[in-house]
């Protein structure tokens, strides 16, 4: 099949070169999302440890499998250029310059985040405005590439010192956002805060799970994806897939090959359970439509009833807890008891297990009365901690 001079052009310069791209992650995960990385196989020597996440070197179609496998980050940006602008019109020029059709389709829709530090440019409105009218004439003025779908693009702007980043974001929705649940219930937990408190408890697909107070079935989804090997992009789509870089073929090709490492399991390893009958339901209609959860057993049960090895048959596992906190305890004694019983509860029924619970504050930790590490996490605008240990 004979391929066009565009088409040449991106293959040249946006799918057969290394570029720069930037995993962006959650305070306090950012090393879990660098031993991700590793794990996979990636170049140590090609990525670096930066504020706020990771940077490194590789191809378009390593960003794609990294979306696609990556547990950990919030996004991943793609490096489009840097340089020194200190007057509009030197910024005009720079935007000017850029090849946007090799990177974004004709028929898409612009979203801009800027931020200016020290900078003489600093009107981020007036920046975004700038930039969006010359990327639009040239995609308009250049009709190459035509996605399907008309999708939204986002472009990433620093500015610190006259000096400009220019990033495109890969992702689209942010990666803690699997596809899979879509029924929440209250204060969900966030999938990438949930997959870090499992990591760090060292959970494996050798270790059964029992999350008492599941809600939406945050952890038990987590952990049902790491038993079966499922990436957590599997169920969901990309910015990257609108790109005239991007590959259909490749991207199936990538995916054919994930399905290959599936595991499954003849009985249930994973326990959900709730006493709110809304959480129940939502856990319900979330693990319905997918056959990875079929490990996934959810019952209505108070768990400060539970007995751990009647559940496990005797196997010590895992349990992760996120107990009800800030407005929905209203008062501080009702927290303080509420924490009492609960490690209480892990003491006398689940030693022996690791656990990994959500705390409001470093002083709950007392509350528990056991040996935990402490993990900040932020959450949702909470700077919030997640205990974490083995009941002894």
């Amino acid at each position: 099949m004979k391929i066009s001079p565009f088409e040449k052009r991106v293959k040249r310069r946006i799918a057969g070169r290394e570029h720069y791209f930037f995993a962006a992650c959650t305070p306090g995960l950012k090393k879990i999302c660098l031993n991700e990385m590793l794990t996979a196989g990636f170049d140590g020597k090609k990525l670096e440890l930066i504020q706020g996440g990771i940077e490194f070197q590789a191809r378009l179609n390593t960003c794609m499998e990294l979306n696609l496998n990556l547990k950990s980050p919030l996004r991943i940006l793609m490096r489009i250029d840097t340089f020194k602008a200190d007057s509009f019109e030197k910024f005009e020029k720079k935007i000017e310059s850029i090849d946007w059709i090799l990177y974004l389709p004709q028929n898409c829709s612009l979203k801009f985040n800027v931020t200016s530090k020290k900078s003489r440019l600093y009107h981020s409105d007036a920046i975004a405005q700038r930039c969006e009218k010359i990327i639009l004439h040239q995609l308009q003025a250049n009709i190459t590439f035509k996605a399907k779908n008309r999708s939204n693009q986002t472009i990433y702007i620093r500015a610190e010192n006259n000096f400009f980043t220019i990033s495109l974001d890969t992702t689209g929705d942010l990666l803690f956002k699997r596809g899979i649940k879509k029924k929440v219930a209250t204060a969900p937990l966030r999938e990438n805060i949930a997959f870090a408190m499992l990591w760090w408890a060292g959970f494996s697909n050798k270790d059964i799970l029992i999350d008492p107070m599941c809600g939406s079935g945050t952890f038990s989804l987590e952990a049902a994806m790491i038993k079966t090997n499922l990436p957590p992009g599997f169920f969901r789509s990309f910015a990257f897939e609108s790109w005239p870089g991007f590959s259909p073929k490749t991207f199936a090709y990538m995916k054919k090959e994930v399905q290959k490492q599936f595991s499954g399991f003849a009985d249930k390893q994973i326990f959900a359970s709730d006493i709110n009958d809304a959480s129940l339901t939502a856990l319900e209609q979330n693990i319905s439509n997918h056959d990875f959860c079929n490990i996934i057993e959810a019952s209505k049960k108070d768990f400060f009833t539970i007995n751990p090895f009647a559940i496990s048959q005797e196997k010590k596992g895992v349990v992760m807890l996120n107990p009800p906190y800030g407005k929905r305890l209203e008062q501080k004694k009702d927290t303080i008891l509420f924490y009492q019983e609960i490690g209480k509860k892990l003491k006398s029924d689940f030693r022996g297990w690791r656990v990994g619970i959500i705390l409001p504050s470093k002083e709950s930790k007392s509350f528990l009365r056991l040996k935990l590490e402490l993990k900040p996490v932020f959450h949702g605008g909470l700077d919030i901690f997640a205990g974490i240990g083995k009941i002894e």
